[in-house]
């Protein structure tokens, strides 16, 4: 009987078991089709790039950079390498070197960016090119904070409401560069000393379930970005940069003047401003409200060590106290009981919190009520009480720190943290490797720039409800 020849299978057939048992090695790749998911999700993910070059407002600061360059060589232009700045924001580069490197394997990127793709991996530009083109954006960094500007004026046009309401607070941002002796900062500046930054000290404070207290302090070596911002769409209206040393409070009021000089349509349209306790000053309340208009509502620090209460009217013998949290009680003459009193709102003409009795105003018995109203006239809706703000303008605010109103105002106040955090995981600030002040005012300028006009960008193509958004896919408008 003839023997059959063997059945000859093709290799796509074999299983990966039977291809390694025969020696094969190659991992067999199927072929592509015309409909590849990974063309899409480039695409896409090109689109936010070109999205945020579409809204920025670079025109004049690109003609200026190329007045500095003159006729000098010209194999990396000015706007292929400004475009790949911005896209190393808007991808999450942390150095430049990471950036370099995707531009040299990413041929669709180095298009996008305005590099000629003919030329390979050497149409990126190399190290040191780069180097020097940061240097020349960090020398005129002012050209940055102009197109905030520009952004920022844009929005409000979107948004009739921004800056109606804003946060303050600030942020710590270690400096990718070692602590120097205070000798060794006359030395020559060679870009590998931080000899600009401090050391800066945090402290956190609060009580146990069981009413033990505890703290923690958070020291750092390198900077803080003071913002001000929107509460409603944590969009940045004004920002500064300082070494790590510097008191928040003192950053409060030259935020505002910085918004009233830069923006003084948005600087008209704010109405209250909230923050911690780090701001909290009987100078900073008056001024805010005094001389820019603007309701503070600050958390107060505890600095009455001893005294719960101090006694509102010295000169009359009535008794009503007030306590560091802005409460104001009556003491009921007969028993001696200490009740709260009922706030009736904030009379600007006045300026002053108004209060009402509590037993007229929630109807219940006091045995102290006549004696108590016997000493002033009593109107309608029984005593009424009217206290100054000037008694204690770090305690008394327009809005009553006992009021409902209060708490929902001082609730915006996380919005500035939530900003903070897209500063730290978005923006990159969280791994960096950036040492000075100027490199790093140029860098939070180009990150708030890049946030900016990710908003405006989403706002235009009628996205707004992902203005705040860096990853979900941009859907142009009809």
């Amino acid at each position: 009987m003839k023997a059959q020849k063997p059945r000859v299978i093709p290799v796509f057939e074999l299983s990966s078991d039977l291809q390694y048992m025969g020696g094969i090695t190659m991992a067999m790749i199927p072929r592509p089709s015309l409909f590849g998911w990974d063309k899409i999700d480039a695409a896409s993910d090109l689109e936010r790039l070109r999205l945020v070059l579409s809204v920025l407002t670079d025109e004049p600061f690109m003609r200026f950079l190329e007045r500095c360059r003159g006729r000098g060589r010209n194999d990396y232009p000015v706007r292929p390498m400004w475009n790949a700045l911005v896209a190393g924001i808007v991808y999450r580069h942390a150095s430049a070197a990471s950036l370099l490197l995707e531009l040299r394997r990413n041929r669709e990127l180095l298009q996008v960016c305005g590099f000629d793709p003919l030329r390979g991996s050497d149409a990126a530009p190399s190290d040191d090119a780069f180097g020097r083109f940061l240097s020349v954006v960090v020398g005129h960094r002012s050209w940055v904070q102009e197109m905030v500007d520009g952004l920022i004026e844009r929005l409000s046009k979107h948004l009739p409401d921004l800056g109606r309401r804003v946060a303050v607070d600030s942020k710590a941002i270690a400096s990718f560069g070692r602590p120097v002796v205070e000798e060794r900062k006359r030395q020559r500046r060679d870009g590998r000393r931080d000899v600009d930054a401090d050391f800066g000290k945090k402290t956190y404070k609060g009580v146990r379930g069981d009413g033990s207290s505890w703290d923690k302090v958070f020291t750092w070596f390198g900077y803080k970005l003071h913002l001000l911002v929107d509460s409603r769409y944590e969009l940045p209206l004004a920002f500064q940069v300082t070494p790590a040393s510097k008191a928040d409070v003192t950053r409060l009021l030259p935020l505002v003047e910085d918004l009233e000089a830069r923006h003084p349509s948005v600087a008209k349209r704010v109405e209250e401003l909230s923050a911690d306790k780090a701001y909290d000053t009987r100078d900073a309340n008056e001024s805010l409200y005094e001389e820019h208009g603007i309701k503070p509502v600050i958390d107060t620090r505890t600095l009455w060590k001893e005294e719960k209460t101090r006694p509102l009217l010295t000169e009359r013998p009535d008794s009503f106290v007030y306590d560091e949290r802005g409460q104001v009680s009556c003491v009921c003459p007969k028993t001696g009981e200490m009740r709260d009193l009922a706030f009736s709102g904030f009379e600007k003409d006045r300026g002053t919190l108004k209060y009402r009795c509590p037993a007229a105003a929630y109807g219940y018995e006091c045995a102290g009520r006549a004696e108590c109203e016997a000493l002033a006239d009593v109107g309608e809706f029984g005593r009424t009480l009217r206290v100054p703000l000037d008694l204690d303008r770090r305690i008394f605010t327009p809005i009553a720190r006992t009021s409902r109103k209060w708490e929902k105002a001082y609730a915006r106040r996380t919005s500035v943290e939530r900003v903070n955090s897209r500063i730290d995981r978005v923006l990159g600030f969280e791994l960096h490797f950036i040492r000075g002040q100027a490199k790093m005012e140029a860098r939070v300028g180009l990150a708030l720039l890049v946030l900016l006009a990710m908003a405006l960008g989403r706002i235009e193509a009628d996205q707004a409800d992902l203005m705040r958004s860096f990853v979900a896919p941009v859907r142009r408008a009809a």
